[in-house]
C-alpha cells in the first residue's frame, strides 16, 4: 500500500510531465501551422510541373535520349524511406518502418534484388541495429527542410539512376492529409512514367522555343528536385501533426492519471484520519 507521501509524490511528479508535454504540443502545433503553409503552397506548383512534364514526354517519340524516360529491366530496385530525426510523435516512425519492411519482404519472395536508402535518424539507427546494409542516408531535415536540400538529395538520386546503380526507385514516406489523418505512400519516381489522363481534354498543345528536347531537359530535372522536395514537406508536416496528437494524448492521460491518484490519495487521507479518530477515542473510553 503506497503512502501518502509517495503518492503525493507522484502527483506532483505527473504534474510536472504533463506541463512538459502541454508545451511539446503548443511547440508542434505552432510548427505544423508553418509547415501546413509551405506545403499547401508547394503542391499546386508540383501538380501542375507534373502535367507539364505528362504532356512533354507524350510528344517525345526517341525517349532513349532521356535517362529519366526509360524503362529499363528491373535488376535493382532502390527504396527510399523517409522517417523523422526525433521520437515522440506516436507510431509516426514504426508505422514507416513496418511499411518498409512488408516492402523489402515482397520484393524478396518476387526474387528482386534491392538497396535501402533513409532519410532521419530513427530510420538509419534502426536500420544500423539490425546490420541491414544502408546504400545512403541523410539527417537533420526533419522540420527544417530546404529545396537547396532537396535538391541535393534529389540530384544524387539522379546520378546514380543515370549511371546504372539502379533501376527504379520507390519512396516510402508519410502524406499529410490533417492534423489527425496522415497516410503512408509508396511512389516510384524513377523511371518517370508520363501521366495518362483519363479526360483527353485536359492534353495541351505547346509551342516549344527553342525545342521540346532542350526544354525537356531542363524540366525533368527540376520535376525531381520539386518532387523531392514536396516529399520531404509533406513527411515533416505528417511529423509535426502527428506530434501535436501525441503530446494532447499524453497530457489527457496525465490529468486522468493525476485525478486517479488524486482520488486514491484522498481515500487513504480519509482512511488515516478516521483511524485516528478511533484511536482517540479507543483511548478516551478506556481512560473513563
Amino acid at each position: 500500500m503506497a503512502t501518502l507521501r509517495e503518492i503525493k509524490r507522484r502527483i506532483n511528479s505527473i504534474k510536472n510531465t504533463s506541463k512538459i508535454t502541454k508545451a511539446m504540443k503548443m511547440v508542434a502545433a505552432s510548427k505544423l501551422r508553418r509547415l501546413q503553409t509551405r506545403l499547401i503552397q508547394t503542391r499546386p506548383y508540383a501538380r501542375n510541373m507534373e502535367t507539364v512534364i505528362s504532356n512533354l514526354s507524350a510528344a517525345i517519340t526517341e525517349k532513349e535520349q532521356f535517362p529519366l524516360l526509360q524503362i529499363r529491366p528491373r535488376k535493382v530496385i532502390e527504396v527510399l524511406v523517409i522517417s523523422a530525426d526525433r521520437g515522440l510523435c506516436g507510431s509516426f516512425n514504426a508505422n514507416i518502418i513496418k511499411e518498409t519492411n512488408r516492402i523489402t519482404s515482397e520484393l524478396k519472395q518476387e526474387s528482386f534484388d534491392y538497396t535501402l536508402s533513409v532519410i532521419g535518424k530513427k530510420a538509419r539507427d534502426y536500420y544500423t541495429r539490425r546490420n541491414v546494409p544502408l546504400r545512403k542516408e541523410w539527417t537533420g531535415l526533419s522540420g527544417t527542410v530546404t529545396y537547396e536540400e532537396a535538391s541535393e538529395i534529389a540530384k544524387a538520386f539522379i546520378d546514380d539512376y543515370v549511371q546504372g546503380a539502379f533501376d527504379e526507385l520507390r519512396i516510402v514516406y508519410n502524406e499529410f492529409e490533417s492534423a489527425l489523418i496522415q497516410r503512408i505512400r509508396q511512389i516510384t519516381l524513377f523511371p518517370i512514367t508520363p501521366k495518362k489522363f483519363e479526360d483527353v481534354t485536359q492534353t495541351v498543345e505547346y509551342l516549344y522555343e527553342p525545342s521540346i528536347d532542350a526544354i525537356l531537359r531542363v524540366l525533368l530535372n527540376r520535376y525531381i528536385y520539386t518532387e523531392f522536395f514536396r516529399i520531404l514537406l509533406e513527411s515533416n508536416t505528417s511529423e509535426e501533426a502527428a506530434r501535436m496528437v501525441a503530446m494532447e494524448n499524453a497530457t489527457q492521460n496525465a490529468r486522468d492519471m493525476i485525478g486517479s491518484l488524486t482520488l486514491q490519495y484522498n481515500k487513504e487521507r480519509q482512511s488515516v484520519i478516521t483511524k485516528e479518530m478511533l484511536d482517540i477515542i479507543g483511548g478516551a473510553e478506556a481512560l473513563a
